[in-house]
């Protein structure tokens, strides 16, 4: 029944996207490196494509395709990451990364919005996304910077292609954007909820997504103050990271798949 309300245009520009991803992450090592390049940036173009299809005609929006936006910025991010870093080896990861988050939009595209409260809504939702991405991209580096850790350890070459300390520094310039975005995103919630949501939601309504929201908030400036002001790093911050990225998931895309998915819900 979702799959069945899916706009007619996604499924070309998903097809291609998802494929272009996995060939890219899959084929990669039998390929040039020029060839994997094309790949990945027409899996891009394609990607975006299912994106707008989703805000052509009637606008849809969920958990999926919030998901679907925050792949395709950490995927935007690695494309200028890799002009400046080119030994950067992510490319596997983010072939996987993308192709699951553009088939989960084409099954699940979300719920129809039949009109907006605010003309200004869009630009509170892009703030929410951007943060989304920033951390997501945050996640990666994290991770990245724990294998390389491990093959430093292990007296092995690194996977990643880059020194500890530049994964390190990368991650959390990224924690930083993402943590600034976050806080422009809550403060205009707070500020404008009622011209952003409409009359009745006030200026703070207090469900999941803003306790999770703000949960998470307080979780990432623990972490930025505990790198400031003691030092943290390593294991430690990363586990901070990924709590604060988990209770940021819940807030919108959890909140969301509980409602259209396990409740069958639009609100």
């Amino acid at each position: 029944m979702i799959l069945a309300s899916t706009p007619f245009w996604m499924l070309p520009a998903s097809g291609l996207a998802a494929l272009a991803y996995l060939l890219g992450a899959l084929a990669g090592a039998r390929l040039s490196d020029q060839n994997v390049r094309r790949l990945m940036w027409l899996a891009w173009a394609s990607h975006a494509v299912a994106l707008l299809g989703l805000l052509a005609g009637p606008v849809r929006f969920g958990f999926a395709p919030a998901l679907s936006v925050t792949a395709w910025l950490v995927v935007t991010a690695y494309g200028i990451e890799r002009h400046l870093f080119p030994q950067l080896k992510a490319r596997w990861a983010m072939g996987v990364l993308g192709a699951a988050a553009v088939l989960l939009a084409w099954v699940f595209p979300g719920n129809l919005l039949s009109s907006l409260a605010s003309p200004w809504l869009p630009l509170h939702w892009a703030l929410g996304l951007s943060a989304y991405g920033m951390f997501a991209a945050a996640v990666v580096h994290a991770w990245m910077m724990t294998r390389t850790e491990h093959d430093i350890r292990q007296g092995h070459e690194a996977d990643s292609g880059l020194p500890l300390l530049t994964l390190e520094r990368l991650t959390f310039r990224f924690v930083s954007a993402g943590f600034m975005l976050l806080t422009a995103t809550l403060v205009a919630g707070a500020l404008f909820g009622e011209a952003l949501y409409g009359q009745g939601h006030g200026r703070w309504h207090w469900d999941h997504k803003t306790v999770f929201a703000l949960l998470s908030w307080l979780t990432f400036a623990v972490l930025l103050i505990g790198r400031n002001q003691w030092g943290w790093r390593g294991r430690r911050a990363v586990r901070v990271l990924y709590i604060g990225a988990g209770l940021l998931l819940l807030s919108y895309a959890g909140s969301r798949f509980v409602l259209e998915i396990l409740l069958g819900r639009a609100g």
